[in-house]
């Protein structure tokens, strides 16, 4: 009966983040929030045909949040977690590192705007993690919007023929 007890009470010591409904809502809320955050940014890079997709977007949206949350559930000063946020913006630059990728000339640099996809899922995982959904959700819409609908205008713009602009020249 004692060995129970020991077992029960050493579980119970190791789950304490859970142990009130408040704080496993917040968690799982957040790790859900990035996810599927990261899931929206992969999802568009996937359709683009380019290597770093979904789960990858989820993955580093995800780490990203928990590092953060992790910190700062252990009660850590602002200090601490910005020194966690300033470790996790160096790492990512390794990842974004591998996916650049250079030619023999300038027009052969590809994977900028995976690079730039990845350093931004990062700063949604952070965002996330400190609580801050609306303003990773707003992030995330531009994001969107600037991978998405952005080149469709380019595409517009650069269609047009020559001189057929008619404003000043």
């Amino acid at each position: 009966m004692e060995l129970i007890e020991r077992v029960i009470a050493t579980l119970s010591a190791e789950f304490s983040d859970f142990s009130q409904l408040e704080a496993i809502t917040r968690t799982s809320m957040r790790l859900v929030l990035a996810v599927v955050l990261g899931g929206l940014l992969g999802f568009e890079r996937e359709v683009a045909g380019k290597a770093a997709g979904v789960r990858t977007h989820m993955l580093v949206t995800m780490g990203t949040a928990l590092f953060v949350m992790a910190i700062e559930q252990d009660g850590a000063s602002d200090a601490a977690v910005s020194r966690v946020i300033q470790g996790i913006a160096a790492g990512i630059g390794f990842i974004c590192a591998g996916t650049i990728l250079k030619g023999r000339d300038i027009a052969g640099v590809q994977g900028l705007t995976t690079a730039g996809g990845l350093w931004l899922a990062t700063a949604i995982g952070v965002t996330v993690g400190l609580g801050r959904g609306g303003t990773a959700i707003v992030a995330t819409v531009l994001a969107l919007l600037i991978l998405h609908v952005l080149p469709l205008l380019l595409d517009r713009q650069n269609a047009q023929p020559p001189g057929s602009d008619e404003g000043p020249r």
